[in-house]
């Protein structure tokens, strides 16, 4: 017989290590589109905010690493829904939007927090 036992289902390094900074991301984003949606509240801060966000999407976008043309793509969509709540046409479906993707982006960082911590207990 073999002395080592493989031991089946644990998760290696790597994979906890790329679990828990996907849940600490997903979590700050959330919570960052949460404040930007408080913010596009205040008349000029909102627009100010909403413009400093797409600008940063913007130049994320024209980088040659695929990550960060997605989350490029993602705040520069954050930054035009902040900017567009202004207008009185969206004025009630950019913030909608705004939370609806804060809430989602909050539940993946949980989800993930939580793979995180069953994968850590396997490993103990």
């Amino acid at each position: 017989m073999n002395d080592i036992e493989k031991r089946d289902n644990i998760p290696s390094t790597s994979n906890l290590s790329k679990l828990g900074i996907t849940a600490i991301s997903y979590t700050a984003g959330g919570i960052f589109i949460l404040i930007l949606n408080a913010l596009s509240k205040i008349p000029v801060l909102g627009l100010i905010a909403g413009a400093i966000v797409c600008a940063v999407g913007i130049m994320s976008l024209m980088s040659k690493d695929k990550a960060d043309k997605k989350a490029g793509a993602i705040i520069t969509g954050v930054g035009a829904l902040v900017l567009l709540s202004k207008l009185p046409v969206v004025a009630h479906i950019a913030p909608a939007l705004l939370a609806i993707g804060a809430v989602g982006l909050l539940a993946l960082g949980v989800w993930n927090g939580v793979k995180f911590f069953l994968g850590l207990k396997k490993r103990s």
